[in-house]
């Protein structure tokens, strides 16, 4: 799971340097959370999801800053406390 969520961010940091074009954050996972109300995939809401092919670059890029602080969230989330 740790390795999932540090390659959401991953990609997303290279997805926001896009002019144009910017691509989906789809991984084909399509499995929405019922507690974050996020697909367990992408991290993306079901209104971000619906919207992408319409967005705008300029917008698709936001949707991929939010999924990395989601990534980033989850990921302190899943990691076990260290003492």
């Amino acid at each position: 799971m740790m390795r999932a969520i540090n390659s959401m961010a991953d990609k997303s940091a290279h997805a926001r340097g896009f002019s144009q074009n910017v691509p989906s954050p789809c991984l084909s996972v399509c499995t929405m959370s019922p507690a974050s109300r996020l697909c367990q995939g992408c991290f993306r809401t079901l209104d971000e999801i619906a919207a992408w092919s319409a967005m705008t670059d300029d917008d698709k890029r936001l949707v991929w800053q939010q999924i990395e602080l989601r990534a980033e969230k989850s990921a302190m989330q899943t990691t076990p406390n260290i003492r």
